[in-house]
């Protein structure tokens, strides 16, 4: 059977990792701003005072700002019939409050959005990509203030209007479930304790100590703007079609051990199922309610939530896939890294150089999963390998291993789309080199094509075509039938 006619092939990338420019236009400083690189096995470190003589990747990124006819030209000529991308709030608003948005960075994403329509790429934007204004995080305390709700929506409206008929498919949050975990809670839902906004202190980002009670109560605030988003983009444009986002973490059973088991389903439950179940089925799953009950941690809600979560859900499933995780009961057991959210060590599976697990029947068991659960379009918006290139004297980057990584994902996804499911695209991650957001490194490289920058910030910024991006380009045009 194979991909549907009109599948949607493209790439992703997120503001605070590529634009770059964060002085540029207008634009104001976003929570990422304040945020540093760090060295291997180092932690990125946050500070509310930003140093001059500090490199913050974000700030210039791999300056996407400066090269955005360039870069999606390479796009084009790799055959990328979609883009996602995110939008840089604090480019829109740049202090988040402001009385009107910034014209300046609206006439950065017409650039963006006209050179798409241009290429016949159809954009696929996330609202807020990890990337919230630092003026609603210092003033305001992030999604924790409810009066965040409005500021967002009222930023929402103005890129659905300016933008209505140019974009027509929209993630409000990127990786919303992430906001359960600490880190996750830092950069999804913008949480800095109250001590930490004004001082100059250095303090690692999954050190932050934010309560578990205030990760839930943000998270329900942006559960509700969520679902607010769908109501307002059908509202101005019925066309519009708006997903969620979700970060999927899947997750095996160590052993099959009751025990282990359950940690499974207990795991998977809590990371993967409790936002999409609210934001797709309309509703806090049973499990979640007894949680907060247990755990003494329900979300403060408002007169109304219930209703506006339930008549408001997404109209499709869009997520990122980039390894598997083991669940167990027992502690002293072989662990590994992973994307926010580490795992028991999976014997049959080999790992990146950063510890995540490779896992491509993964991908093909957690499509088939959702198909079950959900029955929506879905949209595979992340799925790559961050590892080191090398640039030959020649000039030439051979990364086979990027080749093999994609190459099995994408076989897997069909093997789903072969098993029944409605997968409507897949944009990987990322075409072009960008800042790893959780390391905030160069060196971690996922691109087909190769930028000139090092961890520190140093290099020429010149573009390059490595060995994936030809292999890429005839997958494109095969449909997915030619993998190579």
């Amino acid at each position: 059977m194979g991909f549907p006619k009109g599948f949607l092939w493209g790439g992703a990338t997120a503001a605070a990792q590529f634009e770059g420019g964060w002085r540029s236009g207008g634009k104001g400083e976003s929570l990422q701003d304040h945020v540093t690189g760090c060295a291997p096995g180092g932690k990125r470190l946050f500070n509310a005072v930003i140093h001059p003589d500090t490199y913050y990747p974000s700030h210039d990124a791999v300056d996407h700002a400066s090269h955005i006819e360039e870069d999606l030209a390479l796009l084009a000529e790799m055959g990328c019939t979609c883009y996602r991308m995110s939008i840089s709030w604090s480019r829109i608003f740049p202090h988040g409050d402001d009385d009107y948005p910034n014209e300046e960075g609206l006439r950065f994403y017409d650039h963006i959005f006209q050179t798409c329509e241009r290429y016949k790429m159809e954009p696929v934007v996330t609202i807020n990509h990890f990337d919230m204004p630092w003026e609603l995080v210092r003033r305001y305390g992030g999604f924790l203030n409810r009066e965040v709700i409005d500021l967002y929506l009222r930023y929402a409206r103005v890129l659905f209007e300016r933008y209505r008929g140019r974009v027509r498919k929209w993630l409000p949050f990127n990786e919303i479930n992430f906001g359960v975990l600490p880190m996750g809670a830092f950069k999804a839902e913008g949480l800095v304790p109250p001590a930490l906004r004004e001082v100059d202190q250095w303090t690692p980002v999954d050190e932050l100590g934010i309560p578990l009670r205030d990760r839930i109560q943000a998270l329900h605030h942006q559960l509700v703007a969520s679902a607010l988003t769908v109501q307002i983009a059908h509202d101005i444009d019925p066309l519009n079609q708006v997903g969620c986002m979700i970060g999927y973490i899947t997750k095996y059973p160590l052993t099959c051990s009751p025990e282990d088991m359950l940690a499974c389903q207990h795991d998977d439950r809590f990371m993967n199922r409790l936002c999409s179940d609210v934001l797709v089925k309309g509703a806090y799953p049973a499990f979640a309610l007894a949680w907060f009950e247990r755990e003494g941690i329900a979300p403060v809600e408002k007169f109304g939530d219930d209703e506006v979560l339930r008549e408001n859900a997404v109209d499709f499933y869009a997520f990122s896939y980039y390894m598997s995780n083991c669940a167990t009961a027992k502690t002293e057991v072989e662990r590994v890294d992973g994307n926010l959210l580490g795992g028991a060590r999976n014997p049959y599976l080999s790992a990146s150089e950063w510890g995540w697990q490779v896992d491509p029947d993964g991908l093909r068991y957690t499509i088939n999963e959702l198909q079950d659960r959900y029955s929506i379009p879905m949209m595979v918006v992340e799925n790559g390998l961050g590892a080191p290139d090398v640039v030959e004297d020649d000039g030439s980057i051979h990364d086979a291993y990027r080749i093999d990584y994609l190459r099995s994902h994408i076989k897997a996804m069909r093997d789903a789309v072969d098993d029944g499911a409605n997968v409507i695209g897949y944009t990987a991650w990322s075409p072009i080199d960008s800042v790893s957001s959780s390391t905030g490194q160069m060196s971690k490289r996922y691109g087909m094509v190769y930028v000139d920058r090092d961890d520190g910030g140093s290099g020429s910024g010149k573009r390059s075509k490595k060995d994936s991006f030809a292999w890429y380009q005839k997958v494109i045009a095969s449909n997915g039938d030619d993998l190579g």
